[in-house]
């Protein structure tokens, strides 16, 4: 018994960048919470007591933050250029790995944000441990969990007989 929906390609796309477009608005709005946050702390009273690792690792945050930011806005510019061109499916694509990339950047924005938050308030070396655990936290939500959706997914597939699912990205379904 064959699963999914029939779609033509063009509403196949049509879907998956509707559904890209409610992930991004998510994942964008709290990077971009998280960036005006790093911005507006230069200008807090205590910044200037920083060490010169602790301003690096601010600078380093805020660099990764605005780098997260231009690629989970990325997908919205894509669009706007190629609309009209029946590049749908190639967009939806390219749009999906702007969101990954914005999404690593994102998870390296807030590792290195606890960091610095919890050498502040810390200031021992029990703050690697903490964002450490966050770390692989993150890790597992945002990308081992996926992963291991989709091997699962494969690994019944190829039981079932009906072949690789990553192997064929337009499957129904999917």
């Amino acid at each position: 018994m064959k699963r999914g929906r029939r779609e033509t390609e063009e509403e196949r796309a049509d879907r998956r960048w509707n559904e890209l477009l409610q992930e991004v608005r998510v994942a964008q709005t709290g990077g971009q919470v998280l960036l005006a946050f790093l911005l507006g702390a230069a200008f807090a009273p205590r910044f200037e007591e920083l060490t010169t690792p602790e301003v690096h690792l601010y600078v380093l945050t805020v660099v990764l933050g605005a780098a997260s930011t231009g690629a989970l806005i990325g997908p919205v510019t894509l669009h706007r250029f190629v609309t009209g061109r029946r590049l749908k499916p190639e967009t939806v694509d390219l749009a999906s790995i702007l969101t990954v990339v914005g999404l690593f950047l994102l998870l390296c924005t807030v590792t290195c944000a606890m960091l610095l938050i919890t050498l502040l308030v810390l200031q021992s070396g029990t703050a690697y441990w903490i964002v450490l655990g966050l770390f692989i936290w993150f890790v597992l939500c945002w990308f081992a969990m996926p992963i291991y959706a989709l091997w699962r997914q494969k690994r019944t597939r190829r039981r079932r007989g009906g072949g690789d699912p990553l192997a064929h990205p337009a499957a129904p379904g999917s």
